[in-house]
């Protein structure tokens, strides 16, 4: 089964008003490179209003960067899935490096914010999980025990009907906003890995689930990276912030569709 090439721009906190205006015109002009992909973008919070009043075509989705485990409550600063909902959100990234590294988010506050987005019944919501090592854990050939260890915790107790609602994001720490790549062939190594163990867990359902590479992918390298058997396209970092970069990056995808 082909799996619909994904794209995912992930703005951190980066943008401003001026630079969805100039993104949404840019998707709309050249809605070409939307066709056989799933975009979604993922501005800070505070933007995903301007996203929603901007975007009116179904086929660019609304993503949060993080989301509480918490339905509501004494929890300042935070964004329940509620609220993230109401502003247009129907994919949430969880688990990014930089959550896990600057933020101290464990392990089990990571389970916890999966079973909240699965356990949502207001409206479906697909989950990013975030998988990656760092540079030092590469070093001692941790790779694979590293992205084990994380799948296997985060998605604990998690149904194969509830796996149709996650997607996976490999991201190796090294590479993220370093200008560092890992080779096609090498992500290609960790993307079969990870999907080896997704099938393993959750059979067919596994073989279906979108794996993305994130780590310093950009336009002139993405069409290599997307030519692999089990990289269903991008987590974009600082390239997502350059609409024509982007819209590349989209185009490149589109050449694993065909």
């Amino acid at each position: 089964m082909q799996r619909q090439p994904l794209v995912i721009a992930n703005w951190k906190m980066n943008g401003s008003r001026s630079l969805v205006e100039k993104m949404t015109v840019e998707l709309r002009e050249h809605d070409e490179v939307l066709d056989r992909i799933s975009v979604v973008i993922c501005p800070p919070a505070v933007l995903l209003p301007a996203w929603q009043d901007a975007v009116f075509y179904d086929h660019v989705h609304l993503g949060a960067q993080d989301i509480s485990e918490h339905a509501s409550g004494a929890h300042t600063g935070e964004h329940s899935l509620s609220l993230l909902t109401e502003a247009g959100v129907d994919y949430v990234l969880i688990g990014h490096s930089e959550r896990r590294q600057y933020y101290g988010e464990d392990e089990e506050r990571i389970r916890a914010k999966v079973q909240a987005a699965l356990s949502f019944n207001e409206k479906p919501v697909t989950v990013v999980l975030c998988v990656g090592e760092t540079a030092s854990q590469r070093q001692q050939e941790q790779t694979y025990a590293v992205v084990e260890q994380q799948l296997q915790s985060a998605l604990d107790g998690v149904s194969e009907q509830q796996s149709k609602q996650i997607v996976i994001a490999y991201e190796p720490v090294w590479a993220i906003g370093t200008g560092q790549t890992a080779s096609p062939e090498l992500a290609q190594q960790v993307h079969g890995f990870i999907r080896q163990w997704l099938t393993k867990k959750f059979r067919v359902s596994g073989s279906r689930m979108h794996i993305l590479y994130g780590g310093s992918l950009k336009a002139d390298n993405a069409e290599a990276l997307f030519a692999e058997a089990d990289i269903d396209g991008g987590l974009i970092g600082g390239a997502s912030l350059d609409p024509e970069e982007f819209l590349a990056i989209c185009s490149a995808a589109q050449t694993r569709s065909k």
